[in-house]
């Protein structure tokens, strides 16, 4: 089985680099009016084009990258500030969940979490 998340873009020009070149996911199919890419083996996120009932809407939906340790989401983080993302805020430990994570926006407003459990 695997799984993938859509999300939708008005403006795929703008989207398809922040997902290829700042998350720095491999593109695993291109249709030109979606493309996927692989976040895990089986795991992916889809970007289309926004389209009659699909349109981009991104309140109250997440994207959750893993990874393996603290370390590395304070690279992703720096990563991410060099390449212009702007996080909504810097890496922080939350006890309540047994995570360490940042958050930032994906260019159509999709909140992008990079965590590694505790």
């Amino acid at each position: 089985m695997g799984q993938i998340t859509w999300v939708y873009a008005e403006d795929l020009g703008q989207t398809i680099p922040f997902y290829r070149d700042v998350l720095g996911l491999r593109i695993d199919r291109d249709s030109g009016a979606a493309m996927i890419f692989e976040t895990a083996p089986g795991a992916f996120v889809g970007v289309c084009e926004a389209f009659d009932d699909r349109v981009v809407e991104p309140k109250g939906g997440m994207i959750t990258l893993l990874v393996e340790d603290v370390a590395t989401v304070d690279a992703w983080y720096q990563r991410m500030v060099d390449a212009g993302a702007i996080p909504m805020r810097a890496p922080e430990k939350m006890e309540r969940f047994g995570i360490y994570s940042f958050f930032c926006r994906d260019p159509n407003g999709y909140v992008i979490e990079m965590q590694t459990f505790l």
